[in-house]
């Protein structure tokens, strides 16, 4: 029987979806919480309203408060972490209290765990293994293909639903396509669905985009909302449809709009990166390259082959942070040191000129600079880098970028590598 407790909605937050963490180490900060992100995404694309996310601890009481609150404001609750073997987990446990129900054992749960482990690993953790297989009497079973802790799709009262996940993202991510997804559209989803399309951009800041798109940002369908991280720009262009076909039809102007206004600085969609379009730019040419990094320590030819299919274009290249290698294996003049200094433009340009003419590329690219937080001075500050590049017909490109202090080493590091990237790229094009 199902627990008697009052379940009131408005009218205008049917079908509303919540997202709960549990974990102990999500509060602590030990772990990144990818999984509501993932869900996240999942929902937006089936079209659910998806406004809140709370995160708590192992604490069973807590955990009951949480779900209590929940049930009285939300049709649908996604719960992951917390149902493994171990005396912390405590989700199943918990949910079942929070609505005064017993659970019961099921027995081909057990038989299924016993098929996926060891004689070993049984005999050690059988009690704490069954524990698993506990679950309300009425809840449809999630099962776990890649562990051995099982979810449940659960209605404990009218008009709200539980749908419990393990913590592991693989195993979450799994029985979520295997069987949650097709429950939830069917269940909770309407005729609609919500697809994007996203835009990336490099060389260009977030508030000089927006200050040029502010009629898009107050559209409602499609919506365009931008993501700035590191470096890089999104601007991603969502549409409310019936099917893919119709909301490709109400992007489309946005899009096109957009390219025209930002060509030069889109330089992919969706999941693309400057990595692999850099690459693929250099396989329709056909041409090879080569890097000599300095205060990168190799996060250029890092990036690189990060990208599968990169060795068709990518040779490697030379680290040389100190000036010794940048001698002996570059072929830099002791005199072009004492006089410019390694952080120059003429020794930077001497770095890709050599490093092409040596390891017989096409292109090349060297990087020198000051990543900090010590070495600076008034004349050379933090943050100050040269880049050259180097190609075919005698090209050479000289960059200098000063930084702002505020960025930290591994950030001027991985904002230099990203100017390479796209200022390579802007040079392909253009070619």
């Amino acid at each position: 029987m199902k627990a008697n407790l009052n379940h009131q909605l408005n009218d205008d937050n049917s079908k509303v979806v919540e997202i709960l963490s549990i974990g102990t180490e999500l509060l602590l900060g030990n772990i990144v919480n990818t999984n509501a992100q993932w869900i996240s995404e999942q929902l937006s694309q089936i079209g659910l309203n998806h406004f809140r996310q709370t995160t708590v601890g192992d604490n069973c009481d807590r955990i009951i408060k949480v779900v209590q609150e929940i049930s009285k404001r939300t049709n649908l609750l996604i719960t992951t972490g917390g149902l493994g073997p171990t005396p912390d987990d405590l989700t199943t446990e918990a949910i079942a209290k929070s609505f005064n129900v017993n659970l019961f054992e099921r027995q081909n749960l057990w038989n299924e765990i016993k098929l996926k482990l060891s004689n070993e690993k049984l005999q050690d953790n059988s009690s704490s293994l069954r524990k698993q297989c506990f679950f309300p009497r009425d809840a449809q079973i999630i099962h776990n293909p890649r562990g051995t802790a099982p979810g449940m799709i659960w209605e404990p009262i009218n008009g709200f639903t539980i749908l419990t996940f393990p913590g592991v993202p693989n195993e979450m991510k799994e029985m979520w396509k295997e069987t949650a997804l097709e429950f939830i559209k069917n269940k909770f989803s309407d005729s609609y669905s919500f697809f994007s399309n996203t835009l990336n951009f490099s060389g260009i800041g977030e508030s000089s985009v927006a200050e040029k798109i502010n009629d898009l940002l107050n559209l409602k369908n499609p919506t365009v909302a931008p993501y700035a991280n590191l470096g890089e720009l999104k601007l991603r262009i969502t549409a409310r449809a019936k099917d893919e076909v119709e909301a490709k039809k109400i992007i489309k102007p946005v899009k096109e709009k957009l390219k025209k206004e930002f060509s030069q600085f889109i330089f992919g969609e969706n999941d693309e990166n400057l990595p692999g379009v850099v690459i693929q730019e250099l396989i329709k040419i056909k041409k090879i390259i080569v890097f000599a990094e300095s205060c990168t320590g190799g996060l250029l030819s890092s990036s690189i082959t990060s990208i599968s299919g990169s060795s068709k274009v990518f040779k490697g290249g030379i680290i040389a942070y100190s000036n010794e290698l940048k001698k002996s294996l570059l072929g830099i003049s002791e005199e072009q040191l004492i006089q410019f200094g390694a952080v120059s433009k003429e020794v930077a340009e001497s770095m890709a000129i050599n490093a092409k003419k040596k390891l017989t590329s096409d292109w090349a690219i060297s990087i020198s600079g000051i990543a900090g937080p010590n070495g600076g001075s008034s004349e050379k500050p933090v943050g100050l880098i040269y880049i050259s590049i180097s190609g075919p017909n005698n090209h050479k490109t000289n960059i200098k970028k000063v930084f702002n202090l505020t960025r930290n080493r591994n950030e001027i590091q991985t904002l230099s590598v990203n100017v390479c990237l796209n200022s390579l790229r802007l040079i392909l094009l253009s070619n």
